[in-house]
């Protein structure tokens, strides 16, 4: 039986939602416009409302649908989109991007996307404001190396204490936060027992890599955007190249497997097979980053199943 299915195109103002086969409406993206939308949902009968995950403007839609019994998904914009164009939908507006959203969910049979617990959200929020604060760090020390009036050197050296103060609190609030849980606990003991894994790396992997242990390697990689897709055609055979996946993990990884490799003579020993074998750096650096990962999985899907034997 076909599911009812709303699609949602996400604006910073604006919700613009397709019910098939012709019902349209538009309302405003906050509470009060969330909530229209939802009864709007229910009026004709919708099972599932399906989103483009549009790098934030989507959060508050999807977690109050979910509250109000809504179930909604989330689907990568560039898979719509290239959708469209295989319809031969060369048209854009708010209202034709909400139902090709809904067609193309349809034809895939998107199923909906749980919202992350209070206690996950929480973390990512801090693990996302510690990376913000981070990288201002890090602008602020290139600005204070071409600065030479004092005065300018003294606000430099203000808003860097404020800020390594604000660091170190967040680094706080993280760690109370894993320490809390004893699932979190658990992973964090697994992950820190790799030399070269310190607590940020932790927390960036539980905050924006929740699905570590329970997916296969091969399908962890991929969503890490790890895994070598192939590129072949007939006689043609291409390099395998990484495409997509999380890129905020991916990045951390790539950091964290040359920290590792130094201390670890099994990743030292493939970084250098690698490079006797002519490997370029990038192939390198993605394969050693991949193995770590591989790593990571292996120790997380060990403690899921020793805490879950525990409880």
């Amino acid at each position: 039986m076909t599911k009812t299915l709303c699609g949602v195109d996400v604006s910073k103002g604006r919700l613009d939602a397709f019910v098939a086969p012709g019902a349209a409406a538009s309302f405003s993206n906050d509470a009060e416009g969330i909530a229209t939308l939802s009864a709007f949902c229910r009026q004709h009968g919708v099972e599932l409302v399906v989103m483009e995950a549009t790098g934030g403007y989507e959060r508050q839609a999807f977690l109050l649908l979910w509250e109000s019994g809504m179930a909604a998904a989330l689907v990568n914009p560039l898979g719509v989109r290239r959708y469209a164009q295989a319809m031969g939908i060369l048209e854009k507006t708010d209202r034709i991007d909400a139902g090709v959203i809904a067609r193309f969910a349809l034809a895939k049979e998107v199923k909906p996307s749980p919202p992350p617990s209070p206690v996950q959200q929480r973390l990512r929020a801090l693990v996302a404001r510690l990376r913000q604060v981070t990288d201002d760090l890090a602008v602020n020390k290139q600005r204070r190396a071409a600065a030479h009036d004092a005065e300018m050197l003294q606000s430099i050296d203000e808003v860097s204490a404020l800020l390594k103060r604000q660091s170190r609190r967040l680094e706080g609030e993280i760690a109370s936060l894993i320490d809390d849980d004893p699932l979190w606990a658990a992973l964090n003991n697994a992950f820190r027992s790799i030399k070269g894994v310190a607590g940020r790396t932790v927390a960036r992997l539980l905050a924006e890599l929740p699905e570590i242990g329970t997916f296969s390697n091969k399908a962890v990689a991929k969503l890490a955007g790890l895994a070598p897709i192939a590129d072949d055609s007939g006689t043609r055979s291409s390099d395998r190249h990484i495409k997509g996946g999380r890129a905020s993990v991916r990045s951390i990884l790539f950091l964290v497997a040359d920290i590792a490799r130094r201390y670890d003579p099994s990743l030292a020993a493939f970084h250098q097979r690698l490079i006797g074998k002519g490997k370029t750096k990038l192939v390198v650096r993605t394969a050693l980053a991949r193995k770590l990962l591989v790593r990571l999985n292996a120790k997380a899907r060990d403690a899921r199943a020793a805490y879950a034997n525990a409880t």
